[in-house]
């Protein structure tokens, strides 16, 4: 393990005051950036963790339109309400400012003046579109036109939010602004620009050399493209009257840009939490001793890893260490959108579960375990509710809730309430193996943590109640107690079973604390113990709770969620997004609603497929990347088959996912004899939902081909390590 700095600085990306942030927000950056803040806290690592809302920007003005008031009445509201979501969900922000503030604005003029004084800022004419009735210029998101792609009428200037093209005014058919509805004409106006393509070289040493190995991969190849590309001047200030006045009086009129003043609120909001807390805020941003990491999505990979490193290097400010950007995670089969209403909002999750009768806290939880199992940390993921169902009432209630419920009933009615002692004499090595499993999971989740594993480190937490289960079910101290009246002596293996099942559990609340601390909390109060034992240095040992010391009676952690619950979810989501496609078709009305279906085919003409597209239909239903991209594959080794009872065609397989260990039932018992295919490696759908088989359950299925006589693996042609993907 390398070496820990005198100090950590975490900062989760802003997120724009404009709106509701979706649960595919809080995946991507704010629950992963929790989970390793919580984990510092509990090594008592000096940590900053560093939020805010970004209010500038023409997402705030636009949105002002579209509610009738004003940008500042935006912000105001915005702010508060995505605040205290991120509260109810858990995220423990050191601090969540704001780039309205006056400590902000003065932060972000004096970096621009910084650069400009010592010439780093170079200054460059160009035509922008001009709106001549309301005397401004456009930023792209004033500009709204026909979709060039999919026909989409109401496409703006940089992207269409019905295909997701990312445009450029130019691109539009029949483009007009959005303030008075008249066509923009070119107007020429001059900014001042970043000048990117300086720093190629830079660039090149410290992302694709320093850190190819240590940062993910997805974002190494990301800045990769950009630099092999070509970078170019990119403006640092815009014509609009929201935003951070330039500094200059040759300026007026003009603001910076918000992608430029948004990180620049990482400082400033470090600023202020240092004077709230009586700290000194520059050696967070200045000592190289102190440990960067920015937690985004991916969308804002360039932001993070190639303009705002450029700024800090020109400032004297320190680089980021790491930046964990997340793919992005759909939504039952499709891209969350808000421009199509396809979201679960934080707001609307805290509503149907957390406030709601039966409720409560333990329901932050749960959305924190399962959008943490399924983070995209590698590649697109997906919400479902079934899967959400799933992981709650298979996982959290049937593992984890069970066996520290299980443990604590059996205390208070074999153990009088109290913690047993453990009888060193009657100890065996099933009592041994449960024991090293203690220290051995405190050091995966350790490991797995400092390196931005999150969701492998949560699978082995996991794992430890689930074999604390089968220990407990190998033990089976229900029946040893019908022992004691021949044999007294035996209370002595069922207090060696209970006492290293409360340890277990006392481990277990240590370890869970990052991912759940509101299931931590719940079992300290269970235990009577102080919250100083969930200090990541007390995991791994076997004495956190005292012999004799009385225990309160369980609580349930966690329900069951019920299929009706889950009924309502799908059915309020289908209905929010019919309702908006029918305003917005509505809005449209009937001429653009049938130009824009003329539009969607080759060459705005409605015609027939080619031959090659009905070749594909006459097989199976052409689909898109983002449906081959829903499947998580990855390689596994057969590490054990064996034929399934009363089953000619099934074998149960052990397959090594690299992380785990999985049991597939594979139909492929008429091919292949199971002493043939052990240590053969194969391809595995990793994300298909279990399914029982013969009562087995199986977790993933593997990939044949076949012919007209026989099947055969897909696997890769040379060796490579279990758990690798498959793209």
């Amino acid at each position: 393990m390398t070496k820990q700095p005198k100090r950590y600085l975490i900062t989760a990306a802003l997120p724009y005051a404009n709106g509701l942030k979706h649960i595919g927000h809080l995946a991507g950056a704010y629950l992963p950036a929790d989970i390793f803040v919580r984990y510092l806290r509990a090594q008592k690592r000096d940590v900053a963790f560093i939020c805010g809302s970004d209010e500038h920007g023409t997402a705030i003005p636009i949105q002002a339109m579209k509610e009738g008031t004003t940008p500042r009445a935006i912000i105001d509201k915005y702010h508060e309400l995505i605040k205290q979501n991120f509260a109810d969900l858990g995220i423990s922000f050191d601090i969540y400012h704001r780039t309205s503030e006056p400590l902000h604005h003065e932060t972000a003029r004096e970096f621009f003046t910084f650069l400009h004084s010592r010439g780093e800022l170079i200054v460059q004419e160009s035509e922008q579109y001009y709106d001549e009735e309301a005397k401004t210029f456009l930023a792209d998101r004033f500009i709204v036109g026909t979709c060039p792609v999919c026909g989409n009428p109401r496409a703006y200037g940089d992207q269409c939010e019905n295909c997701g093209t990312s445009l450029s005014p130019e691109m539009l058919i029949n483009p007009h602004s959005t303030l008075s509805g008249t066509s923009p004409v070119k107007k020429r106006t001059s900014h001042w620009y970043l000048p990117l393509d300086k720093y190629e070289d830079f660039l090149r040493q410290w992302i694709l050399t320093e850190h190819k190995d240590d940062w993910r991969a997805n974002v190494v190849g990301q800045c990769k493209s950009w630099i092999d590309g070509g970078l170019q001047p990119r403006a640092v200030t815009r014509d609009l009257d929201w935003g951070i006045p330039v500094p200059l009086p040759e300026a007026k009129g003009k603001v910076l840009y918000v992608w430029f003043d948004a990180p620049i609120g990482y400082i400033s909001a470090t600023r202020q939490w240092a004077l709230d807390t009586g700290k000194d805020w520059k050696p967070y941003w200045y000592d190289q001793d102190t440990r960067l990491v920015h937690f985004i999505g991916k969308d804002n990979i360039v932001f993070h890893c190639i303009i705002f490193p450029i700024m800090l290097k020109l400032h004297g400010n320190i680089l980021p260490d790491n930046v964990p950007a997340n793919e992005f995670m759909n939504l039952e089969g499709d891209k969350m959108s808000t421009s199509r209403n396809w979201k679960l909002d934080m707001q609307d999750y805290i509503d149907d579960f957390i406030k709601k009768e039966n409720g409560g806290p333990r329901f932050a939880d749960v959305l924190r375990y399962y959008l943490t199992t399924i983070a995209p940390e590698t590649k697109d993921s997906e919400f479902t509710w079934k899967g959400f169902q799933y992981a709650n009432n298979s996982e959290l209630v049937s593992k984890f809730g069970n066996f520290v419920n299980r443990t604590f009933v059996l205390m208070h009615k074999l153990c009088n309430g109290k913690v047993p002692p453990l009888h060193a004499t009657r100890v065996d090595d099933t009592d041994r193996e449960m024991i090293a499993a203690i220290g051995a999971t405190k050091a995966k989740v350790e490991e797995l943590l400092e390196a931005y594993r999150f969701r492998d480190a949560l699978f082995e937490v996991i794992m430890l109640s689930d074999l604390a289960n089968k220990y407990m079910q190998k033990k089976e101290p229900w029946i040893v107690v019908r022992t004691l009246a021949e044999t007294p002596a035996n209370q002595q293996l069922i207090d060696n079973c209970l006492h290293i099942c409360l340890q277990v559990t006392a481990n277990l609340a240590i370890l869970i604390n990052p991912f759940l601390p509101y299931t931590a909390k719940t079992m300290l109060h269970m235990m009577k113990v102080v919250e100083k034992m969930l200090d990541w240095e007390n995991a791994g040992k076997l004495n956190l709770l005292s012999v004799g010391y009385s225990l309160r009676a369980p609580e349930l952690l966690f329900r069951p969620i019920e299929d009706e619950e889950v009924k309502v979810q799908i059915e309020k989501l289908q209905a929010a997004a019919a309702a908006k496609a029918a305003a917005d078709a509505a809005a449209q009305g009937p001429a653009d609603a049938k130009s824009a279906k003329t539009a969607a085919t080759p060459e705005g003409k409605p015609g027939k497929q080619d031959d090659a597209a009905q070749e594909v239909a006459a097989g199976k239903p052409a689909i898109v990347y983002d449906d081959f991209a829903k499947l998580d594959l990855r390689v596994g080794t057969i590490l054990a088959a064996e034929k399934v009872e009363k089953a000619d065609k099934l074998l149960k397989l052990t397959v090594d996912l690299g992380t785990e260990q999985r049991t597939i039932v594979s139909g492929i018992a008429a091919h292949f004899k199971p002493e043939e295919i052990v240590g053969r490696q194969v391809v595995v759908v990793a994300n298909l939902a279990p399914r029982k088989m013969r009562g087995i359950e199986s977790n993933g299925m593997i990939l044949m081909a076949e012919d007209a006589s026989r099947l055969f693996f897909v696997n890769p042609e040379d060796k490579i390590a279990p758990g690798s993907g498959v793209s």
